[in-house]
């Protein structure tokens, strides 16, 4: 699965507005990992064939199906994207790829930006060699920072509070700039930015989510190890007094990508960002009940002091996205934690 480095040089120098659509298809960055894994196998299943290309600092080579072409390498290195692009005819891109942890991102942060601001620079860069016009950016809800509003909307003041959550605005800002920049030319670049909040659950068994810093896994592997899961903070504004949070389902994040993937190669419509949110969120401690209704195992979760900075709650509306990406929010918390236990306990 992994590209060769040679190119056919009739493929180099063919034009991407001139081969067929059908033998098209759909690069993915980052599609080893969690989310990128999951927006593959949702291409594959629309009839979109897709293509990954992921340097495996946090994916797993195993995530990719077999079948699919799978390009090991860092999005930094052009060249090889312009290979990959040009060899598999690439006519469009999902960029999922980055350095996701905005805890992390506040103790290194030349790397974050290393990683999503040249690494989306460069992916962008490499399009406009190839002569690829689509992009769909998985960008992210840390662009808002810690806003007081019971629901946040697209056009809300962007103040993020990490340099995590900085890279992913200007990286939301090289896709608007480099569309101005191309808009007059035979190659006008199309794009939209998809923020979304906590991505839980799966959709595949043979998929799960390894972060170190994520809710769901972190609670998994408490209860694995045969340890109490700790909620940080329960003196919070909100019913329960923890915090309140948007939990969506990996599975309807995926298909949003392959509706918002469909819209820019069809050349309709599109919002330049949508939110893909809950519109009601869940607290953490529904989360922790959850998590004892579905694994069987009951435990009191650990009161352990607040973390600094974290908000009361932050909920977005999905509404644009509803009415373009096809987005709702299709399972139950109890289902969110289903999937993600079951595909967790696979892994062995």
């Amino acid at each position: 699965r992994v590209l060769s480095s040679t190119c056919d040089r009739q493929r180099r120098d063919e034009p991407t507005a001139a081969r067929n659509r059908s033998d098209m298809s759909w690069l993915v960055t980052g599609g080893a990992g969690y989310i990128g894994a999951h927006v593959v196998r949702a291409l594959a299943d629309a009839g979109m064939p897709p293509v990954v290309i992921d340097d495996l600092s946090s994916g797993h080579a195993e995530f990719v199906p077999d079948g699919i072409p799978f390009v090991r390498g860092t999005i930094l290195d052009r060249e090889l994207l312009v290979r990959a692009m040009r060899e598999h005819h690439v006519e469009g891109v999902i960029h999922v790829a980055g350095f996701k942890y905005a805890g992390v991102s506040v103790q290194r942060p030349l790397h974050t930006y290393e990683q999503n601001v040249e690494g989306t620079r460069t992916v962008l860069a490499a399009m406009a060699e190839a002569g690829v016009t689509d992009i769909v950016f998985s960008s992210s809800a840390a662009v808002f920072g810690t806003p007081d509003v019971p629901l946040v909307t697209e056009d809300l003041p962007k103040r993020p509070a990490s340099p995590y959550g900085e890279s992913k605005l200007i990286g939301e800002w090289l896709l608007r700039d480099q569309a101005i920049a191309t808009a007059s030319t035979d190659a006008p670049l199309r794009h939209t930015s998809l923020r979304y909040f906590n991505v839980v659950g799966s959709s595949d068994p043979a998929v799960y989510d390894s972060s170190p810093h994520n809710l769901f896994p972190l609670v998994f592997e408490a209860l694995l190890a045969g340890k109490t899961p700790k909620i940080f903070g329960d003196d919070y504004d909100t019913p329960d007094g923890t915090n309140v949070r948007d939990y969506v389902h990996v599975g309807d994040i995926a298909a949003a990508h392959v509706v918002a993937a469909r819209r820019l190669a069809a050349g309709d419509p599109i919002e330049p960002a949508y939110n893909l949110g809950s519109q009601n969120g869940l607290s953490v401690r529904q989360i922790m009940d959850a998590m004892a209704r579905v694994t069987g195992i009951d435990f009191t979760p650990e009161i352990a002091p607040r973390r600094p900075g974290d908000p009361d709650r932050i909920v977005a509306t999905g509404e644009l996205a509803a009415r373009d990406l096809d987005w709702a929010n299709r399972y139950t918390v109890d289902e969110m934690v289903r999937s993600g236990w079951e595909a967790r306990r696979n892994a062995g």
